[in-house]
């Protein structure tokens, strides 16, 4: 009973990011209709940011890497999503607001382009931002470690927020489950990020326009809906999201590969087919998507054979596009013949 609660506590963690980076590529297709493969990489560029801003903050403020401020995460964080925020505006503005009217192949060989280009710029060599060295900009080849904000030289039981013990059994051992600090940051994080996304959507004027564009651009347009404004804060908000993610996923997992790793590839398929299974272009089906994965992939990996974590992925990709191709939050689209 222990170790099942133990998986489900890990798979709620990671279907919280798998989630937020779904939403970024369910809201980019729900306005525009076409899949944004370049989300991925602003996910990588997130973590690398929150690795900059961490580690500058860490060397010329001093901080106590034991017992470092709670503070720290959230300007690593905010950092973190200005940023991608910033680079998801110009990524549209100049890729593909050209392409707004082009036939749906241009855009998406436009998108693998974008891809590409974030990733062979991630190989270049950091280049130096200050005198003493300790800022670098943006990525490099090598591996770097995330500075752990939650404090790099704590105990094991320092690091535990929540354990509960069971009955020993007929060896004397007592199992136990345990909910890290980290696990609960990620979490908490994850969905209050989620639930002002869904009050964003559904309860703002914002939100109302960015229905209205996912209906149809010329009625919109008609209505008074500044589209272009509504396409970019799409863009902004959904690149936020990634940056939001990636700095979770370096503080679960800190050592933080190369742009262009393969980690970081199969990071954006699952979320992407996480965003496909809950119903692309569906917000809550993107979220409830991600949760489904993660729980496949981490229960699949306890119960039968940890080599085909990806398998059991694609699996259940395969096995909704067969009985539900629309995914299981998604509408069936209706075209007049």
């Amino acid at each position: 009973m222990a170790d099942f609660v133990q998986i489900f506590v890990l798979s709620i963690t990671a279907g919280s990011v798998y989630a937020l980076i779904a939403l970024g590529y369910t809201m980019v297709y729900g306005i525009l209709k076409f899949i944004n493969f370049a989300h991925s990489d602003v996910v990588v560029l997130g973590s690398w940011v929150s690795y900059t801003v961490a580690a500058f903050m860490f060397s010329r403020l001093h901080v106590d890497a034991e017992h470092p401020p709670l503070w720290i995460g959230a300007v690593v964080l905010l950092a973190a999503m200005a940023y991608c925020a910033l680079s998801g505006y110009v990524i549209e503005r100049f890729a593909y607001k050209p392409l707004r009217r082009a036939p749906r192949l241009n855009v998406l060989i436009t998108a693998i382009g974008v891809s590409l280009f974030l990733q062979n710029c991630g190989q270049l060599t950091p280049y130096n931002l200050t005198s003493q060295g300790d800022l670098r900009f943006p990525f490099g080849a090598s591996p770097q470690r995330m500075p752990d904000l939650l404090g790099e030289n704590m105990s094991n039981d320092d690091r535990v927020m929540w354990s509960i013990s069971f009955a020993p059994d007929a060896n004397g051992y007592a199992p136990r489950v345990v909910v890290s600090k980290i696990d609960f940051s990620i979490v908490v994080s994850a969905l209050v990020l989620m639930l002002a996304l869904e009050i964003l959507i559904h309860r703002t004027k914002i939100g109302m326009g960015m229905r209205a564009v996912s209906y149809n651009f010329d009625i919109a347009a008609l209505m008074g809906v500044p589209v272009n404004a509504i396409i970019s804060f799409t863009f902004v908000l959904g690149s936020s999201l990634a940056a939001a993610a990636g700095f979770l996923y370096a503080l679960a997992f800190p050592g933080l590969n190369q742009p262009a790793h393969e980690v970081w590839v199969l990071l954006g398929l699952k979320a992407f087919v996480a965003a496909v299974v809950g119903g692309i272009g569906n917000v809550r089906g993107a979220a409830l998507g991600g949760f489904l994965i993660a729980f496949v992939e981490m229960f699949g990996m306890r119960y039968i054979d940890s080599n085909l974590r990806d398998v059991y992925v694609f699996a259940v990709l395969i096995l909704v596009l067969l009985v539900r191709p629309s995914g299981l939050l998604g509408s069936p689209e209706r075209e007049k013949v």
